[in-house]
């Protein structure tokens, strides 16, 4: 049941105790990796792993979702369902506008993996790339020749496609096996030839391969291969091969981000990325697992090299219910309360440290500290090492019903999570020990992005 929600349903769909209340979730049945992220005909349209029929993960379709601002979506119709080649995994998704395909000036084109011998009408297929059309974004046709590229090797999936300008050719990155993948071109989207391999050890699946400006310089871009499980390398590109420049970097320090992809043809000229948010399991509902909140991509240069740095989109703004007070006062040892109702929150921290002591955001009853003699923040039974710019701690921390995403030093740490709410606990407390000097703490209360 999809699209527009009949009035009948408006009092509780999407207002369920558990419902993430600014974090994407399928209106009912398993969902998993984002997939075909794409800006189109002035929309953005996020489809998805979906299992509409199951809160477990079983035969995937292509859900589909769309929002005019990253922030409040609508749920439409499947786009892609199962056939006789197999289950619909994931992929991407381009806007072709040259018609190098033929399938229309300004199509979008979508790329997937016919899952092979995956459901009962696929019993001996092998796993083939597969492409389908759309000119409306909401009707959507296989290729009659359809598969567009044949099995490489076991398993082979997650097609992601990228125009390249410096070699003026669409370029697929493809996950292999192990800890393969490979590069193809094409002139025209259903025509792909082998250029290269490489290897990402201890990665994954779920590829995704861009440039990047380097500090903002649109003429110094540095080639960015991505992994699901958050690891990248830095490097370039010359149509052919991509040339690794760094080893294996991480991005990932939380417990609950996997086979996150970026969007194509933002309008904005941003480079947007939304990851699933792996292991979101709620119990005793109608829906399983949700998406983190969309986030920008920069690439920055630090002491320790060029690293990708993330944020929320700015688009967050307009969930805003209003700035909050503090309720009681600081002092030397400071400690700064807030009520707030709805449970949904943006903060925005930074703060000087002595060099020694703890600074610690209590967060709906689950404390984040950070050990200014260790350099470590943890939360949730994970730390990350988060090193001070000139003494201050940064830190931006989104906190819906069951998640809690944090930013430290303008993104260069992500760490998402997943959290079951505590009853009666609606409260964030930010305080620092003694020497400790607050420069800026920002609390807002949020409101749902569903009403």
């Amino acid at each position: 049941m999809f699209g527009p929600i009949p009035m009948a349903l408006q009092d509780s769909l999407y207002q369920e105790p558990l419902r993430p209340q600014f974090h994407f979730t399928a209106q009912e049945g398993w969902l998993n990796d984002p997939n075909g992220l794409v800006f189109y005909k002035g929309e953005y349209h996020m489809f998805f792993q979906h299992t509409p029929h199951s809160t477990q993960s079983g035969d995937k379709y292509w859900g589909h979702a769309v929002s005019r601002d990253l922030v409040h979506w609508r749920q439409v119709d499947e786009a892609i369902v199962p056939d006789e080649r197999g289950a619909v995994w994931s992929g991407s998704a381009v806007v072709d506008k040259k018609d190098t395909s033929g399938l229309g000036a300004g199509a979008l084109v979508l790329f997937y993996t016919a899952a092979g011998g995956t459901t009962e009408a696929s019993k001996g297929a092998s796993f083939t790339q597969c492409v389908v059309s759309s000119l409306d974004g909401r009707t959507f046709a296989k290729l009659p020749t359809n598969p567009v590229l044949e099995n490489q090797a076991d398993g082979n999936r997650d097609p992601k496609v990228v125009w390249d300008d410096g070699s003026k050719k669409w370029v697929m990155a493809l996950y292999l096996t192990g800890d393969r993948y490979a590069l193809f071109g094409s002139p025209n989207l259903t025509q792909w030839t082998k250029l290269s391999e490489l290897e990402m050890p201890g990665t994954g699946e779920c590829p995704d391969f861009f440039p990047m400006p380097l500090d903002g310089n649109k003429r110094n871009k540095v080639w960015v291969f991505w992994g699901a499980n958050g690891n990248y390398k830095l490097g370039s590109f010359d149509g052919t091969d991509f040339k690794p420049a760094t080893e294996i970097i991480s991005a990932n320090f939380g417990a609950n981000s996997y086979a996150a992809q970026t969007f194509f043809n933002d309008p904005k000229g941003r480079r947007v990325q939304v990851c699933w948010m792996a292991g979101s399991d709620f119990p005793g509902t109608a829906w399983n697992q949700q998406m983190g909140f969309p986030r920008v991509m920069t690439l920055r240069s630090t002491e320790l090299g060029a690293r990708l740095c993330f944020e929320p989109v700015g688009e967050v703004s307009s969930l805003r219910l209003h700035k909050l007070r503090a309720t009681t006062p600081s002092g030397t040892a400071w400690n700064d309360e807030f009520d707030v109702p709805s449970g949904l929150a943006e903060i925005d921290l930074e703060a000087k440290s002595p060099g020694a002591g703890n600074l610690t955001v209590n967060l709906l009853g689950r404390p984040l500290t950070y050990d200014a003699a260790t350099s470590t923040l943890t939360f949730e039974g994970k730390s990350a090492q988060v090193f001070l710019a000139k003494g201050k701690l940064d830190l931006r921390i989104l906190v819906d019903r069951t998640s809690v995403e944090i930013f430290a030093q303008k993104g260069l740490v992500t760490m998402p999570f997943f959290v079951l709410p505590k009853a009666g606990v609606t409260g964030i407390t930010v305080g620092g020990s003694t020497g400790w000097r607050k420069e800026k703490l920002d609390v807002y209360e949020l409101r749902s992005a569903w009403r």
